[in-house]
């Protein structure tokens, strides 16, 4: 069911249904997917600080968070793929979550696609799927060349 919400200007939009994404569908390059996936594995790769040298926030005697990202081989019954998550994302990453990932995008890295939620996306726990990972399919094992292609 649709809702309706009105805008500043007084428009009203109707709210569209997230239409769920399989993970072998994903391609290089693409954004706003939504999709339900089953945490395998989690693994932190970085934990850091997010200041670096004298950033503004050390200027402003603002006290700064560490950084943390891990990577997660997560799937649904079609395949799996690596999704990085960063920060408060890492805590929810736990082998065996169903988790549902929002307006994901692919980052590619070294020629391989990850997933990922940015500022703009969610990551949220859901209740646990009922599907097993397919684990012989993992898109993040496939590498990409960039080529150019001339007009």
């Amino acid at each position: 069911m649709a809702t309706a919400t009105t805008n500043v200007t007084g428009t009203v939009t109707e709210k569209r249904k997230p239409v769920f994404k399989k993970v072998d569908t994903l391609k290089p390059g693409t954004t706003g997917h939504t999709l339900t996936v089953k945490v395998v594995s989690s693994k932190t790769v970085k934990v850091g600080s997010k200041a670096t040298g004298r950033s503004t926030a050390m200027l402003m005697g603002r006290p700064t968070q560490p950084s943390r990202i891990a990577e997660c081989l997560v799937g649904d019954e079609t395949g799996t793929i690596l999704f990085t998550a960063r920060n408060e994302q890492v805590d929810m990453m736990t082998p065996g979550a169903t988790i549902n990932l929002r307006n994901a995008k692919i980052d590619m890295f070294k020629g391989t696609m990850r997933l990922a939620v940015d500022k703009w996306g969610r990551v949220e726990v859901t209740e646990p799927a009922d599907f097993e990972v397919k684990e012989d399919n993992n898109l993040s094992l496939v590498e990409y060349e960039l080529v150019n292609v001339d007009n």
